[in-house]
């Protein structure tokens, strides 16, 4: 389709989406430079696509993060600042990707993994099978679904569009011997985030043995939609929600917990040359993003803002020079904001909390015990600054540094500037922690009554019978023009 002096579509494309996501990876691909993963077929879509390497998550942690790709607001403006199983929901009104391409005439699916709304129903999508989020799941229903379509409209002239989610399980912990190979840890290479020990290396060759079996799980897709012919009309991209689950990533808004991995894939009809995009991306921007390059408009109350004129034309204009991370609540309440750019990350703390405040998945990880006491309980300084291009894994606080007080001020006023205007708002240290201490309270009553076969933890549990959802859990093949004659609801809640 043509597009506008802006890089826009002129019109509605018609073209599809196929969305994949994965859980807890960060940026740990081969195509990113981690030393040791086995990811072929996701080297070989980021050598087909766009490779961004600056793309962040707004939020260190699954359900805002998640929030944010599917909506373009910020935690707190769409009003999930803390984890679905710990209660949070999206406010009333919030409108979502698939409710917004359902509304333009697309037929949207999910299979798999989401982690928004305890009640699926709510996220938007004509079908929805959160049964399983186990790749190998998630593919073969996803392939037989596609399969499907292409029957259903081959003698169609103009095919109706659609918006397909395929959401992993895999690379969250745990990672068990008995579902994924791990690696011999001689081969492995530690972060430069994480010490070097046995502990750390026997936990990432678990992470990389769950990334080998997801990566496998994406070729067989691929091939399916290249076997089918949906590669011509198809944009595929992929994200995760936000940073490695090991000390120091996830759960901080340090590089490691926000960074995230995105490949956009155009489809072939575009003639798109691949290629790296270095400029900063926010999760609030994968929305209006996509919408964009449908030639669709975005809602007025989307926080994020379009990269198509880059992706399609090659604009050499930054469309951001900084990006906005949060956390508010995780299992605790930990009030944190920050600001980043190509230079500098800055961070403020707004509650005396220890220098690692470990999520319950990571607190009881072999890394967790390589990192020493003392580093997890120090004082956490109400400000951070760090200079990303001598110290890019955020080691020395130039918080107070004479020589960068410009820099503080000047990006302390862009921070507070964004708060203002995005109508951020926290609640003080009694009321934010009451909520916390409530709704962990519930999560200990409900631990001890779970079987010892079980993840006590729902966000470790791949069976959506498991995840406390309380919507319909569809399983197996669903047949969603069935659902559609049925009016089967699809809040945009």
């Amino acid at each position: 389709m043509p597009f506008d002096n802006t890089g826009s579509a002129s019109g509605p494309t018609q073209e599809n989406v196929i969305f994949v996501h994965w859980h807890d990876l960060g940026r740990h691909l081969a195509c990113y430079g981690a030393d040791g993963v086995e990811s072929p077929n996701m080297d070989a879509l980021a050598s087909e696509g766009i490779l961004f390497t600056d793309a962040h998550a707004t939020a260190p942690l699954c359900s805002p993060a998640r929030g944010s790709l599917f909506t373009g607001q910020y935690p707190h403006h769409n009003g999930l600042v803390g984890l679905a199983h710990h209660g949070f929901e999206y406010r009333d009104g919030v409108q979502t990707l698939p409710a917004l391409l359902g509304d333009a005439g697309y037929r949207t699916v999910l299979f798999g993994m989401q982690h928004e709304s305890s009640d699926p129903q709510r996220l938007g999508f004509d079908t929805v099978d959160v049964s399983d989020s186990r790749c190998d799941h998630v593919v073969a229903e996803s392939q037989r679904w596609l399969r499907r379509y292409v029957e259903r409209t081959a003698n169609e002239q103009a095919a109706q569009p659609f918006l397909l989610t395929a959401g992993f399980f895999e690379t969250h912990r745990p990672y068990p011997v008995d579902e994924y190979k791990h690696p011999d840890t001689s081969g492995i290479e530690v972060p430069g985030f994480l010490p070097d020990t046995d502990d750390v290396r026997e936990d990432l060759a678990g992470l990389h043995g769950s990334i080998s079996k997801a990566d496998d799980a994406v070729g067989r897709l691929l091939d399916t939609v290249a076997d089918l012919g949906l590669d011509h009309n198809t944009w595929i991209v992929f994200i995760t929600d936000h940073g490695l689950a090991f000390p120091r990533a996830k759960s901080t808004l340090y590089a490691e917990g926000t960074g995230v991995a995105l490949i956009v894939r155009p489809p072939t009809g575009r003639a798109i040359e691949p290629r790296v995009y270095d400029d900063l991306f926010s999760g609030v921007d994968l929305t209006p993003t996509i919408l964009d390059l449908l030639g669709l408009d975005a809602p007025a109350d989307v926080d994020g803002v379009s990269h198509a004129p880059e992706i399609v034309r090659n604009a050499q204009e930054p469309i951001r020079g900084a990006v906005f991370t949060e956390k508010t609540y995780h299992d605790a309440y930990d009030p944190i904001r920050a600001i980043r750019t190509k230079k500098y990350s800055y961070i403020e703390n707004y509650a005396h909390r220890p220098a690692l405040l470990l999520p319950l998945d990571i607190a009881d990880s072999p890394s967790a015990r390589s990192i020493d006491a003392s580093v997890i309980t120090a004082e956490r300084p109400a400000v951070e600054l760090y200079d990303l291009e001598h110290d890019p894994w955020e080691r020395t606080n130039l918080a107070d540094d004479p020589d960068f007080a410009h820099v503080r001020a000047e990006l302390a006023a862009r921070l507070a500037q964004w708060r203002a205007d995005t109508h951020d708002a926290l609640p003080d240290e009694s009321a934010g922690t009451a909520i916390a201490d409530e709704f962990m309270t519930r999560y200990f009553e409900q631990a001890v009554e779970t079987p010892p076969d079980e993840q006590a933890l729902p966000s470790r549990r791949p069976l959506g019978r498991e995840r406390d959802l309380t919507g319909e859990i569809q399983q197996g093949e669903v047949d969603d023009e069935a659902r559609r004659s049925a009016d089967a609801p699809g809040a945009q809640g």
